[in-house]
């Protein structure tokens, strides 16, 4: 049960309508986190901007998705892990990798696999990283500033991951091939 209104652009706040229209000319739809998020147009926008300026930061396309879908899978989001996915086999992400991920194994690309830990392990341990996972971090090639737009990811898919649970958002229907359940810890 939802506590939350699902906005069509005609409904929502008047600060949100131009970012719904935005999504439905883009995919077609106005998904439905986009329809949750539109009661704060403020978390609409804050969304939006976060996914422009991750999509800006020094890792690459592959290594955004792995960041997307290692937080929304940690974070156990039945919402994003699907969309991610879809959005992840769109842009290339190969699918050893796209199914490693879902099914928590390692991915067989070591760089990526390193990405995986630790984004994992900063989202496990509120921010928090030993200096030996910096130290296989960075003898992966990554550089610091890895580590910090790393964290325009962690922020966005919080906003996504947090309010899926709190509005237990149905997952969109071209997203529902890929639904996911997380394996027994």
């Amino acid at each position: 049960m939802s506590h939350f209104e699902l906005h069509s652009i005609e409904s929502a706040p008047a600060e949100a309508k131009p970012l719904l229209e935005q999504a439905n000319k883009d995919y077609g739809m106005v998904p439905g986190l986009y329809q949750v998020m539109a009661s704060s147009p403020e978390l609409l926008k804050s969304y939006f901007s976060l996914h422009e300026l991750f999509d800006n930061t020094d890792l690459s396309v592959e290594e955004r998705n792995v960041v997307w879908l290692a937080i929304s899978i940690e974070n156990e989001c039945h919402y994003c892990v699907p969309a991610h996915t879809a959005i992840a086999m769109q842009q290339g992400l190969k699918e050893d990798a796209i199914n490693a991920l879902r099914d928590g194994n390692p991915i067989p690309d070591a760089k990526l696999e390193a990405l995986r830990t630790f984004t994992v392990g900063l989202v496990k341990n509120r921010g928090k990283a030993t200096q030996a996972e910096f130290d296989t971090f960075f003898s992966a090639g990554f550089k610091p500033r890895h580590v910090l737009d790393i964290l325009v990811g962690m922020a966005q898919k919080t906003l996504s991951n947090f309010t899926n649970h709190l509005a237990e958002t149905d997952v969109d229907e071209p997203f529902k091939p890929f639904a996911w359940e997380p394996t027994q810890k």
